[in-house]
């Protein structure tokens, strides 16, 4: 897969970068304004009894505030936090070893809690609701089940993919909160900051500009301005205005709606190859030559946020937006 500079994901050798920008308390995050509201209602309730807060599971497409988000939640907690991801649990003694090390009140972060292993998800069970750890030892007839005591703790999931987790997964976390894409509002304050942050001067219009652009991602938001401020440092002093900012920007491939090369690609193959749709994802993916995962997680839900395609049960299909947005004429078809 090639390099996409408006990917919501986040890339190695940005993670230190992100780090700096991150806020660290409830009062400092922006956006995500209902989600915000409760958590700050659950960690008052938590703290005022005494109490672990409930298990919390956050859910929506990436470079939405996941992360951060579980990182506030134990500050605000005053607590310690550690963070593993789904994929790097393999075995149920990894998880298990991950669990013993925790304090009372921790957090445990586990990111892309939806490619946890099913066997290593039910040593969660237990864990989650009565705060043990049932341990089986030795081997066919021989084995036995040890029980561990945990102390109280937090577990926060992130996951991209709400339908991939298992029932007694998803019944298990009491607090369930689903991101959204940003506001275009939202995401000019989120850059008014960055620019705070890096002691660059950026003009109004150029920060109106790069919202637009930003496909109601933070992550995106924050990586298209340090590029642009790469442009404005060597053509315009280090001031991004308007004019360096859409000139930086169209050299990067995105265009006004924030979209590039590889969604043109996307909607060009429903459209053209494939006549509008329906056309079922799978063969969506080996013609464009992606995975069928990256195509769900990181192409469509922007796509489908706002308007290009719609999914059907027979599989995808452009809408009359894409056609106008590929200067094609649009004939409305028999599944519109």
């Amino acid at each position: 897969m090639e390099e996409r500079i408006v990917s919501p994901n986040l890339e190695e050798d940005e993670i230190s970068q992100e780090l700096s920008l991150r806020p660290q308390k409830l009062s400092e995050y922006i956006g995500q304004k209902d989600c915000k509201e409760m958590l700050d209602v659950y960690i008052k309730a938590a703290l005022k009894r005494n109490e672990a807060l409930d298990h919390v599971l956050l859910y929506g497409p990436p470079g939405l505030g996941k992360t951060t988000l579980a990182q506030i939640i134990s500050n605000e907690l005053n607590v310690n936090i550690k963070v593993v991801s789904g994929p790097s649990i393999e075995r149920s003694g990894d998880l298990a070893a991950v669990l013993s090390s925790l304090s009372e009140g921790d957090v445990l972060f586990i990111d892309e809690i939806h490619r946890l292993p099913r066997y290593v998800e039910e040593v969660l069970y237990s864990a989650m609701e009565d705060y043990v750890l049932d341990i089986v030892v030795g081997k066919d007839n021989q084995t036995r089940t040890i029980r561990v005591d945990l102390p109280p703790f937090t577990l926060v999931g992130a996951t991209t993919r709400f339908g991939d987790l298992s029932a007694p997964l998803r019944d298990r976390f009491g607090v369930v909160l689903r991101l959204e894409y940003y506001t275009d509002e939202d995401l000019k304050e989120i850059i008014t900051r960055t620019a705070k942050v890096y002691n660059t001067k950026i003009d109004l219009a150029a920060i109106k500009e790069l919202a637009v652009r930003s496909r109601g991602t933070p992550r995106i938001a924050n990586r298209l301005f340090r590029r642009v401020r790469d442009f404005a440092d060597i053509k315009n002093d280090g001031v991004i205005s308007l004019e360096i900012c859409k000139e930086a920007l169209t050299k990067l491939g995105i265009d006004s709606s924030g979209l590039d090369y590889t969604d043109y690609r996307y909607l060009k193959a429903i459209v053209e190859t494939f006549k509008g749709g329906p056309v079922g994802v799978e063969s969506l993916a080996a013609t464009i030559s992606e995975e069928v995962s990256t195509i769900e997680d990181v192409y469509e839900p922007y796509l489908l946020q706002e308007g290009y395609i719609k999914r059907s049960n027979r599989g995808r299909i452009a809408t009359e937006k894409a056609y106008k947005k590929l200067g094609i004429k649009y004939y409305k078809g028999i599944f519109e």
